[in-house]
């Protein structure tokens, strides 16, 4: 059932077997997982079906560094399906080095190890609708993926590592009706949690303060709860409920909010190919079920351990499309209708620094001399990105020099100071609204630069190319500071931890100190690996569902005395 908590009386208790918080791709795993043990799931989402202005508000809230991280209110959605409803697509398995305490790296290792999270993966790629699970280049495909470039053996780089995209498939929209469908399990739109109300020991949730699109109260009283509400709500609504613990829910030792990472990501370098044209693929290769997939150049795990790196990879992409000198019809028509582009995609495809004059008219001349390329990417667009069911996944645009940029995706370190924490402002129901600290680290950088620098010399020595930097590109923690903070990736601030002392949450997801508490999604991942972290998010839901799904998961339930309404 999926229902408008406007139509909830004022003042009701809902009561449930489980209750989810955060209708995103955690928290939708969770609810049909669940619903297969015969269990009562009511599922919260502050949002609606479709985007509501009054729900996006209630993400506002304060950026320390604007020029590092973006406002808060930008890439997380309060709607059903939350980030996959503007996702790019994009899975990735984590790597099984991301799951080590690692010498070089502070505050890494996980408690779990990779095979307790691989188990899942095939099962998350089939809910994200990201074809077969085989993430290596010679088999993902029939006759094997096409080389990135013909002939690159790297010393200390793996080049059959693949991305495969989903379609991006919208868990809201994809999975409505199966939670539509489901018998015992609840799904209440535009309702916000407030507060988490803990017994008067604090060891745990006897019910959450709900509010609906009416600003109407009512409570959800249940026997377990799941905050599934991303990286940066989640520390937001347990620093906010402090009435018993008085620091917020699980913040005894001030771990909530803090080792927040996003990815260090960016577009950087000048990479001019020796080779003729054809020697070059940045493209995609289709699989045999019609999945999108891509060849990535990653770092491998030795190579990481030697030099006291980060995870981090590298993608072959066009020009920079501000510098007008890639002479590249289609790349200059873009430049041109970047105010037509959303704020999310605009910020990566084109830089935010201000243009001079002479840019829009050499601009505007490749596009007049190049028409025909540009018509030809436009037909593409429509047919293969606006109109198809599996979208093309991004821009692909061979330059009519051989010259290329690369995109780069890294691991960033966690560090204790790095953290989401409240402002002094409120939003509508009272809630102090959030504080973005994000910072980056020394090491940040220098898995950025020192990886550049091995692939720049992988690259001569075969002589398969000359990769500097860009003539605007000073040095690389310039370019860190360019492209900040990967805007819809917000991992750590309630991490995974064998203890309380260094983490928020046990192996199991369970909030240190409350029984029937449990966190999902990316702010439980101790370290952030290279890759995207939808997949992962998926795989952790499924095994956090099935964990919940066990009888010893299970505490007693709490009678109330006040008037309830039951999920059927």
């Amino acid at each position: 059932m999926i229902q408008d908590a406007d139509q909830i009386v004022r003042d009701t208790i809902v009561q449930a077997d489980i209750c989810i918080v955060g209708g995103g791709p955690a928290g939708i795993t969770l609810a049909i997982e669940l619903a297969k043990t015969g269990r009562s799931i009511v599922l919260l989402e502050s949002g609606d079906i479709g985007p509501s202005d009054d729900a996006q508000a209630l993400n506002t809230g304060e950026v320390v560094d604007e020029a590092l991280h973006s406002p808060p209110d930008r890439y997380r959605q309060r709607r059903l399906g939350g980030g996959t409803s503007i996702w790019g697509g994009r899975c990735v398995p984590f790597d099984p080095i991301d799951f080590e305490a690692r010498a070089w790296m502070d505050h890494s290792g996980w408690p779990i190890g990779y095979a307790d999270v691989a188990q899942y993966y095939p099962a998350a790629n089939a809910l994200c609708e990201a074809g077969e699970y085989e993430y290596d280049a010679r088999l993902a495909s029939p006759g094997g993926m096409r080389p990135v470039l013909r002939g690159f053996a790297p010393r200390h780089f793996e080049v059959n590592g693949i991305e495969r995209f989903s379609c991006p498939t919208n868990f809201g929209a994809r999975y409505q009706t199966r939670l539509r469908a489901a018998a015992n399990v609840r799904v209440l739109l535009r309702a916000t949690v407030t507060q988490l109300r803990a017994s008067s020991d604090g060891t745990r949730i006897e019910r959450v303060d709900v509010r609906n699109g009416k600003d109407h109260g009512f409570s959800v009283v249940a026997r377990q709860f799941v905050l599934a509400m991303g990286g940066i709500e989640t520390p937001r609504l347990l620093l906010t409920s402090d009435d018993v613990h008085a620091r917020g829910v699980g913040n005894a030792n001030d771990l909530v909010g803090r080792f927040y990472m996003c990815h260090i990501a960016g577009t950087i370098g000048r990479l001019q190919v020796l080779g003729p044209p054809d020697s070059v693929w940045h493209g995609y290769d289709v699989a045999a079920d019609g999945t999108y997939c891509r060849r990535r150049i990653s770092l491998r795990a030795d190579v990481q351990a030697e030099y006291g790196l980060g995870n981090a990879v590298f993608r072959l992409h066009h020009p920079r499309i501000t510098d007008p000198g890639h002479r590249t019809g289609p790349l200059s028509a873009i430049y041109l209708a970047q105010n037509f582009i959303s704020y999310e995609y605009a910020k990566r495809l084109v830089s935010d620094q201000p243009a001079r004059a002479t840019d829009w008219l050499r601009h505007g001349l490749n596009a007049v001399t190049d028409p025909f390329a540009t018509l030809r990417f436009l037909s593409h667009w429509l047919r293969d990105r606006t109109l198809a069911e599996r979208k093309f996944p991004s821009v692909i645009i061979r330059p009519r020099t051989n010259l290329f940029s690369l995109d780069f995706h890294a691991e960033q370190t966690p560090s204790h100071d790095s953290r989401i924490g409240l402002a002094s402002a409120t939003d509508r129901f009272g809630n102090r609204q959030v504080r973005v600290d994000w910072r980056y680290s020394r090491q940040d950088v220098e898995t950025v630069e020192r990886s550049f620098e091995l692939l720049r010399a992988d690259l001569a020595d075969q002589a398969i190319g000359r990769l500097t930097l860009a003539p605007d590109e000073p040095d690389i923690e310039t370019v860190v500071r360019r492209d900040g903070a990967y805007g819809g990736h917000h991992i750590g601030t309630a991490r995974m931890a064998s203890s309380a002392s260094s983490g928020v949450v046990d192996a199991d997801a369970k909030v240190f100190g409350v029984n029937n508490l449990f966190i999902a999604g990316s702010a439980v991942f101790p370290t952030s690996s290279q890759a995207n972290p939808t997949l992962t998010i998926v795989a952790m839901a499924l095994r956090l569902a099935e964990h919940l799904g066990r009888a010893e998961a299970w505490v007693p339930s709490v009678a109330t005395t006040r008037n309830s309404a039951m999920v059927n």
